[in-house]
């Protein structure tokens, strides 16, 4: 079973991260407050996709739509 990422939200969608797929970014991703079991939900996206608006631990992070894949969730 594939697991959906943050990457595929739509705007207004929560969802619970369970992990990341990449060991190069997931340190990165965790100080930025992306920790398993958190609550994303997607605010918004640029017009042309890129970069992403997600609500995370009560503030905003924007991410690339590469970064956003990196976020596992728990289906």
């Amino acid at each position: 079973m594939l697991s959906r990422t943050a990457a595929e939200l739509k705007p207004g969608e929560n969802a619970i991260i369970s992990g990341f797929n990449s060991d190069f970014i997931y340190l990165k991703l965790m100080e930025m407050g992306c920790l398993p079991g958190e609550t994303i939900r997607l605010n918004f996206t640029a017009p042309l996709g890129d970069p992403i608006s997600y609500d995370i631990a009560g503030y905003n992070l924007s991410l690339r739509k590469s970064e956003a894949a990196c976020i596992l969730l728990q289906s």
